[in-house]
């Protein structure tokens, strides 16, 4: 519960941080309720939609109401996947509203020392130190391998657990070896004759737990004709901190990526995770108020490209053999590759290149599947039930392949399908790994 003293400091904080054109900007027309997961599952709550957070946030500036937990419990209730910006005719950006507002929140509220442990470790020790995320993840892969695994299974330990996250234990991948996740080249040279030189980031999960889908991706660039470049000082991009509340150090993160790439003779800067990506592109406006990094920071994402992006861009559908054994496949959009990144039918156009399968477009694939970064664990039951509406399109679509462009996506879309008992039935891959494994078939 947050203290008067504390919502009379967050008050002045919006009063002085938010920015009020942006708040004035949105014209309550209700283009973006209908593009809202969180508005339509709560029941059409209108303090559950982009519209009503921008009335909350408008009222906390204008003295009207105080920054109380209702306030705060509706900001942390949104997935902020952005669904509302490209249905807006006033080009709100609300993600942008949404991150200023909760790091306000977050930087005047006391948390419980249990609290501020964990966030202390996740935020401050763990995302932005690399070689911290490869023993963690190691430590996973050695649960996995060791037997461990089995046996906690065997003894009901994980009953202990809400049941998506003990759902979730056992979709996750299979952990590749410390060996493996340090064993990662610098510079990769192209197959055949030469069409782009890129760079690609690598992400923090990306690298450690999604390490296969990483190399798919380097070998597509290779044989994309793609020269790659790969720096070793690259770290986390720090969406996770900015989503929540912790935006000094999505700052420090964003200025530690900008030097590891800025120098670097690339055309392209290749992410190959939406949420990534997404968070990537946005550091202009992270640093829009350091003049010493702003100009940097526009350099930066202007070279940030989808991994589809690129390969549709050089023709690799065309000038490879894709094939697979006969399948309906469909395709879950991540929410932030196409509401901010603006990448949907690269996507499905390499999709459908491939021969042998039938593509078929799920009802809904725009709407977000619940993920949402951590959303699935600290909001889980509004994530469940969005999920549910996801698999009930997904049973309609009657795809055997679920593909999406998102680790976290994929994850749930695993959680779903588990959930649903469809796993003999039915998969879910990362583009990438689905456009390597026809290549190969």
């Amino acid at each position: 519960m947050t203290t008067l003293k504390e919502q009379q400091a967050i008050q002045k904080e919006f009063q002085s941080r938010m920015d009020e054109n942006e708040l004035l900007n949105c014209m309550r027309c209700g283009f973006c309720l209908p593009s809202c997961p969180t508005y339509i599952t709560s029941g059409y709550k209108e303090t559950h939609s982009p519209r009503g957070r921008i009335a909350l946030m408008k009222a906390v500036v204008d003295g009207l109401i105080e920054p109380d937990e209702d306030v705060e419990r509706s900001l942390n209730l949104c997935l902020g996947c952005r669904a509302c910006e490209p249905v807006c005719p006033s080009g709100v950006k609300y993600g942008h509203l949404l991150e200023e507002a909760r790091d306000i929140i977050n930087q005047n509220k006391k948390h419980s020392l249990p609290v501020r442990a964990v966030r202390h470790i996740v935020f401050e020790e763990l995302f932005p130190h690399q070689n911290r995320m490869r023993t963690v993840t190691g430590l996973l892969g050695i649960y996995q391998r060791s037997g461990l695994q089995t046996f906690v299974r065997s003894v009901g330990f994980m009953k202990l657990f809400p049941d998506s996250m003990a759902t979730m234990e056992k979709v996750l991948p299979k952990v590749p070896t410390m060996k493996e996740m340090k064993n990662r080249p610098e510079h990769v040279e192209a197959t055949g004759e030469r069409t782009k030189k890129v760079a690609f980031f690598t992400g923090c999960l990306m690298d450690t737990m999604f390490l296969e889908t990483n190399n798919a991706t380097i070998k597509l660039l290779q044989l994309a004709g793609c020269e790659i470049v790969i720096p070793k000082n690259q770290n986390c991009c720090g969406a996770l901190h900015g989503h929540s509340g912790e935006k000094d150090g999505s700052k420090e993160l964003a200025k530690r990526n900008i030097v590891a790439f800025e120098e670097l003779d690339v055309d392209y800067i290749i992410t190959n995770a939406g949420g990534c990506g997404a968070f990537l592109i946005d550091y202009d406006h992270l640093l829009k108020d350091d003049h010493e990094w702003n100009d940097r920071a526009k350099a930066f994402t202007a070279k940030l490209k989808d991994i589809t992006e690129i390969l549709y861009e050089v023709d690799f559908h065309k000038k490879q053999n894709l094939q697979l054994p006969f399948q309906v496949v469909t395709y879950q959009d991540s929410c932030h590759l196409r509401n901010v990144m603006k990448t949907a039918s690269a996507p499905r156009s390499l999709i459908k290149s491939i021969k042998g399968i039938e593509f078929k477009e799920m009802k809904d694939a725009d709407r977000c599947c619940g993920s949402a970064g951590i959303y699935n664990i600290v909001e889980s039951e509004m994530s469940m039930q969005i999920l549910d509406y996801k698999m009930e399109q997904t049973k309609a679509s009657h795809a055997a392949t679920i593909v999406t462009a998102n680790p976290g996506c994929l994850l749930q879309m695993k959680l779903g399908i588990e959930r649903e008992n469809m796993s003999s039935e039915t998969r879910a891959v990362h583009i990438v790994d689905l456009l390597l494994e026809a290549v190969e078939t």
